[in-house]
């Protein structure tokens, strides 16, 4: 979703017809439309500023400057609804709504009866700890409804009157490590709600429920994460928060002066929107130890003043690469820096990388989709999240050959179809669209899954299908340009494919220089691979099917393997080559060696298959 600050925009561009729109029964008056007030009736009190610097700003002049705003402020108190509700209907009305998406389903939540959250004794040890320990004051701690059970503090996640999501914190830290649950299958979001007011713009977001209980106390709106710092699934919550969010033009990121908190702060300014994310610094660790330090209010708002922006720098000393040289070299066991192929002898050859864009070419009717699909399989099982643009086929023909390859068998049973599908989960989405995409809006799309769904996994089939018409090598080069500006700028892989030059002769492996269309394709793409199809075997196997009898010459070709997956180029691997592949038909699975059994991707008993 857009957030507010640009749909306020987008609406001042159109000021006058919003206001038409808004108040029919309105008046033009010099640069400004003109109404009795907010519910529409004739007067002149409310006055909409139509042109200029300040076009779209409004106020009801009978009541007071609190009561003005921009157009988003107006549409929401005109309808006497949300801000957020406010957003999504202005989206609609632009025609900028938030794409949809196939492929995936938002899990099923339980919601914790309230009934569970003891509340906190008048002398108890947790209350103690609270205010003696934590320098929390009792109006702050009744303030977020804070409970208690036993020895462990109970903070409950209320959002739009409703209870969410509950965490427990131990007071006993055996071996000085926390102790904490939650309530188990709840909808992970943000601590705080309750609290937030409707007109609130900006917000601190911090790693843990006591630095939001201390800035709450220093007078800052605040919300905290569920999971604390870090990267990956710690961050599941802005699935569910991601609408939430866009009404705040700036978001404060107030996170532990740590290694975790750095790893987060750079993954939710990218996540959230780097213009909006500023990086608050604290004198101590974390803002509930401020508090403890006696830090003021006043050095606190200075430290808000003084937030930066997590700005991308052109210039940095080489030296600060070290750790990340580091890193290359001798990648910590579970964190290398990519996803492998799923054929074992290629592993250590060929790496998907970050920061990568990728170009499968190959002749048309050589498989190089469905090579591709059994690829991304592997890579979901290796933890990828992935959005595919299949700008060629339905959503149900490509899921129908992804399912087939993931189950290994022919014709998998309604239950084992289902079964797969829940597997895709939160790992597989689908941009739902057969024809011409645009380029502008392939890419916002690719945006917003980034952001609210941590997509780190793109795949465009294929190139020609963008929008581009196949002699315009300036335009080809532009958006070849621009997705390697998004997948360096977002941490992700894009996957494109591409056709070749028209040949005559397809026995004949293409390489790099033959994809058609500017040479910039493979001049700025990461990798390049090929993936041909043996149709000379193909040929002899049928006349050999049809009882047709085949020469020495002819039956050794049958032992040529049934495709080759080349790689062309691989910019940051030090590999190139060719890789023999077997087709397995029942599966549509590409096997290291014909003696191989097809992958079974999720696990089902046989006699489900």
């Amino acid at each position: 979703m857009k957030n507010f600050k640009k749909i306020a925009e987008l609406l001042a561009q159109q000021a006058e017809e919003i206001a038409r729109y808004l108040f029919p029964r309105g008046k033009i008056e010099g640069n400004e439309w003109c109404i009795g007030n907010i519910d529409g009736e004739p007067g002149k009190s409310l006055k909409i500023r139509l042109h200029g610097q300040k076009a779209g700003v409004w106020c009801d002049f009978s009541l007071g400057n609190e009561y003005s705003g921009d157009l988003l402020d107006l549409w929401a108190a005109t309808r006497k609804i949300s801000l957020l509700t406010a957003l999504k209907e202005a989206q609609v009305h632009l025609g900028v709504a938030n794409p949809k998406f196939d492929g995936y389903k938002q899990k099923n939540f339980t919601r914790p009866s309230s009934k569970k959250i003891p509340l906190l004794k008048f002398q108890s040890v947790i209350l103690d700890y609270l205010i003696n320990n934590r320098m929390l004051t009792l109006k702050t701690i009744n303030d977020f409804k804070i409970g208690e059970l036993g020895r462990e503090i109970v903070f409950p996640y209320w959002r739009d009157n409703e209870l969410i999501f509950v965490k427990y914190l131990s007071l006993d830290r055996p071996d000085g490590k926390k102790q904490i649950r939650a309530e188990a299958n709840c909808e992970p979001c943000l601590f705080g709600w309750h609290l937030i007011s409707p007109n609130t713009r900006s917000i601190a977001i911090t790693e843990g429920e006591l630095d939001t209980l201390s800035l709450h106390q220093y007078g800052i709106p605040s919300l905290s994460v569920p999971f604390g710092g870090g990267i990956g699934d710690k961050h599941k919550w802005i699935e569910s928060e991601y609408d939430r969010l866009a009404i705040f033009d700036e978001i404060y990121l107030c996170l532990d002066s740590d290694s975790s908190g750095n790893a987060a702060a750079m993954e939710l300014s990218s996540r959230l929107g780097r213009h909006r994310c500023r990086v608050v610094t604290l004198p101590y660790k974390d803002a509930n130890e401020c508090l403890q330090r006696g830090v003021t209010v006043n050095e606190i708002n200075r430290c808000f003043q003084e937030a930066k922006f997590i700005e991308p720098a052109e210039l940095k000393s080489a030296s600060l690469y070290a750790d990340q040289v580091i890193g290359e070299f001798y990648p910590k066991a579970g964190k290398e820096h990519g996803y492998n192929p799923p054929w074992q002898y290629a592993i250590g050859k060929i790496l998907f990388r970050p920061d990568e864009l990728t170009i499968w070419g190959g002749i048309n009717g050589h498989g190089k989709s469905q090579l591709l699909g059994h690829v991304i399989l592997s890579l979901m099982a290796q933890g990828a999240r992935v959005c595919i643009a299949s700008l060629e086929i339905k959503p149900k023909k490509l899921l129908m050959r992804l399912t087939r390859q993931a189950s290994a068998v022919k014709e998998p049973t309604e239950e084992y179809i289902r079964k797969i599908h829940e597997w895709y989960g939160d790992k597989l989405w689908l941009f739902d669209l057969v024809g011409t995409a645009k380029v502008e809006r392939l890419l916002e799309v690719f945006l917003y899954a980034h952001q609210r769904y941590g997509i780190d996994v793109f795949v465009i089939d294929s190139f020609m299908k963008c929008g581009i018409d196949e002699d315009d090598f300036k335009a080809q080069k532009i958006f070849i340009e621009k997705l390697c500006d998004f997948k360096n700028q977002f941490n992700c892989q894009i996957h494109i494919v591409a056709h070749p030059r028209k040949t005559n002769d397809e026995t004949q492996i293409p390489g790099k220089l033959d994809i058609k269309g500017t040479g910039a394709i493979s001049d700025l793409a990461d990798n390049c691979f090929t993936v041909w199809r043996n149709k000379e075997k193909e040929d002899l196997l049928r006349q050999q099917g049809n009882g047709n009898s085949l020469n020495h010459s002819q039956l050794e070709k049958l032992n040529k393997p049934d495709c080759i997956w080349r790689c062309d180029k691989q910019r940051n691997g030090e590999w190139e080559g060719t890789i023999a592949l077997w087709f397995e038909p029942n599966s549509f699975q590409y096997l290291g060696h014909p003696k191989l059994k097809p992958m079974q991707f999720v696990e089902f008993s046989k006699s489900n298959r």
